[in-house]
């Protein structure tokens, strides 16, 4: 069996820092030794963009080796693989023609399972410790087959007035996934872009610590302009700037996750 631990991150609602939780786990995960691959799952491109020049990546978006297409064939994504700029980091970049996923799903026979059937090959072969999934901001066929293919979803949380708006529906989502997928497990929950100076971040935490059966993870984000620059250079915060507080945050979150998924508390 493999000792890939595969993990999605997904929440309905936008702007709450998904992509950027990704692929700087991906990155923290990357410097602790550990083999990654991110799968980038969104239109948008985000996580793509986390790694490479917006050239480089609307030309994997124009190409034939995207995960759009690896999708529509239903082929083995092995061959979608790319090689990120960092060591032990790896990407299957996305297309904008994301758009159309559904779509292209509606036909399938089991659908919900095609994104698992073509990383198979990938899982099998053992070459990743990890492969992180970044999810759309929304909730139908394509993110549950990224559940689907998940071991567990870990869910970003924006410390805003609407951070919440929308996570009842995300967990009720959830419920019904784990009718075709019962061993999904919740891996936690982030919050993400806290300013310790309102009240926001309290009243996020108290209000999740009520909802039965949710793990918080203990390390939050807090607001830091340093990740807005990494992101226009193209690089993860802990590249760009090893030593700002929002490195550090990261790297104590991917630390936590190794820990719950190593340590006996994840799969």
């Amino acid at each position: 069996m493999s000792g890939t631990n595969v993990i999605c991150f997904a929440n309905n609602k936008g702007g709450s820092g998904k992509s950027t939780t990704c692929s700087n786990i991906g990155y923290g995960l990357s410097v602790l030794g550990k083999k990654v691959l991110l799968v980038d799952g969104d239109m948008q491109l985000n996580l793509s963009l986390s790694l490479f020049e917006e050239d480089q990546v609307l030309d994997f978006a124009r190409s034939e080796k995207n995960l759009y297409e690896g999708i529509r064939r239903q082929s083995d994504l092995t061959d979608f693989i790319v090689r990120s700029p960092f060591e032990n980091l790896d990407l299957i970049p996305s297309s904008t023609l994301m758009c159309s996923i559904e779509y292209e799903l509606f036909t399938k026979w089991q659908r919900e399972y095609i994104l698992k059937k073509c990383l198979a090959n990938i899982m099998s072969s053992g070459e990743y410790d990890y492969i992180l999934i970044d999810a759309p901001p929304t909730l139908g066929g394509w993110v549950m087959n990224i559940l689907c293919a998940s071991d567990a979803v870990i869910i970003p949380v924006e410390s805003s007035p609407w951070g919440m708006f929308g996570l009842a529906n995300m967990f009720e989502f959830l419920g019904e996934v784990r009718q075709i997928a019962p061993e999904l497990q919740t891996g936690g929950v982030v919050i993400t872009k806290v300013d310790t100076r309102k009240s926001y971040f309290r009243q996020t935490l108290d209000t999740l610590k009520e909802l039965d059966g949710v793990k918080v993870f203990d390390t939050y984000i807090r607001v830091d302009s340093g990740v807005e620059w990494s992101q226009d250079n193209h690089v993860p915060i802990m590249a760009y700037r090893k030593n700002s507080r929002s490195a550090k945050e990261y790297m104590e979150l991917t630390e936590e996750i190794v820990q719950r998924f190593e340590g006996g508390h994840g799969k």
